[in-house]
């Protein structure tokens, strides 16, 4: 009697133990978007295999009443990041270089020369009765409706009425406009092309020889003008250029511009146009035409008329005399051009300076965007067409460099070591 009293206990305590031990068909039962711990997807399964009962629904729902189980309640869906900024937008230049087509919107020049964008922009042929597009690797040579039947009854004009063998075209405008990858400053709105002085040959260049072929620099010295190269035929182009009323500039080296004052009876004895033809840098091989505003076009920002002087005084190379012996100078010490475009090439950080699209007017947001356009974002790598028309041959040579007994022939003194400040690019004068 006493070892029934002392085992009964015992017999209870092992019984609980015993019931602990026991596991529920539903034991191992989790959500099924939640694996074990250490489990894959695989043994998820195999455990909801194994733990499906052989009773009927009702009895595991019973069971279940019956067991204490833990129960392992399932993740909470997190509320989403708050306040996360979108994914920053590229350069402005690499938003507009990278899109390959115009924007399908009404023909607009939006904004300024040097701050602006282009929507329902047309393209001038590559080749065409009086002229040829140089660099077309660049996708350059689109522009405003305006510019296009400009450049296209100049390039008529000067063959017929003035004996110009053809136009060979650089730089318009991009599709959309905006800043560039490389190159100009302004350019921005479709109103702007380079022309060539360089005469077209009288056959199609081909795919290479456009990409390859460089411009003939006008120069004989950083001061003056080859007269073997810089021709009465050069002088009738560029007063046929400027005597459109459309016109608002053009944009010729200071030498250049010495010589059309000199040689401007080839045009005719009204000499007004010349007035809008400006001198700045780099345009020795190639001239800078600059268009009006359209009548009516909201949104387009022009320069102000030019006044009635036509820039022939000798005050009025006074400035352009002075920077030019500076530069001479700056190369003759280093051994090159501060104009040289060569050695202008920006890299990426320079394009990353260049702006952002908040830089420019409203409207240009739309224009980048029309056509389900999707913009670049900062880190992402430009289009195999944008990398090219980045890295393209420079249309013309540098500036001449003097050796320093050419230079002090012309300065007259010993030359002395200055530094040479880089101009700005965009022309507004």
């Amino acid at each position: 009697m006493r070892r029934l009293i002392i085992g009964l206990p015992i017999v209870i305590l092992m019984t609980g133990v015993a019931a602990g031990q026991v596991t529920s068909p539903l034991g191992d039962v989790r959500p099924q978007h939640i694996a074990p711990p250490e489990a894959d997807s695989s043994q998820q399964d195999s455990a909801l295999h194994k733990a499906a009962p052989l009773d009927d629904a009702e009895d595991n729902e019973d069971l279940a009443s019956r067991v204490d189980l833990p129960m392992e309640l399932p993740l909470r869906r997190p509320d989403p990041p708050k306040n996360i900024p979108p994914a920053k937008l590229a350069p402005a230049n690499d938003l507009f270089g990278s899109v390959p087509t115009p924007a399908p919107l009404s023909a607009r020049a939006i904004g300024g020369y040097a701050k602006g964008c282009l929507a329902g922009g047309v393209t001038l042929p590559i080749n065409g009765p009086d002229w040829q597009v140089m660099r077309v690797s660049r996708n350059r040579n689109w522009g405003a409706p305006q510019l296009i039947d400009y450049m296209e009854r100049l390039a008529s004009d000067a063959h017929a009425l003035d004996g110009w063998p053809g136009l060979l075209v650089g730089d318009l405008s991009q599709p959309r406009g905006g800043p560039m990858l490389t190159g100009h400053t302004s350019h921005q709105i479709g109103l702007d092309a380079d022309i060539w002085l360089t005469p077209m040959p009288d056959r199609v260049l081909s795919e290479t020889e456009r990409e390859e072929m460089t411009a003939l620099s006008m120069l004989k010295d950083p001061f003056t003008v080859d007269p073997e190269i810089f021709t009465d035929l050069q002088v009738k182009l560029i007063g046929r250029a400027a005597s459109y009323r459309q016109v608002a500039r053009i944009f010729v080296h200071p030498a250049i511009k010495k010589s059309l004052c000199k040689r401007a009876d080839l045009v005719g004895k009204n000499k007004a146009w010349l007035a809008k033809v400006r001198p700045w840098w780099n345009h020795h091989y190639h001239f800078h035409v600059r268009l009006k505003c359209p009548p009516g076009m909201a949104g387009c920002a022009g320069q102000s008329p030019v006044s009635g002087e036509i820039g022939c005084a000798d005050k009025d190379f006074k400035y352009w005399d002075k920077k030019l012996k500076i530069s001479a100078k700056w190369a003759t010490d280093h051994g090159y051009s501060p104009m040289d475009p060569l050695r202008r090439r920006p890299s990426p950080s320079d394009r990353k300076r260049r702006g952002k699209l908040s830089d420019l007017p409203k409207d240009c947001k739309g224009v980048l965007s029309a056509g389900g356009v999707t913009p670049m974002k900062v880190g992402d790598e430009l289009p195999p067409l944008a990398v090219k028309a980045a890295t393209s041959k420079d249309a013309g040579p540098g500036v001449p460099v003097l050796t320093k007994e050419q230079l002090a022939a012309f300065l007259g003194k010993k030359n002395k070591k200055v530094s040479m400040q880089m101009p700005e690019r965009n022309p507004t004068r």
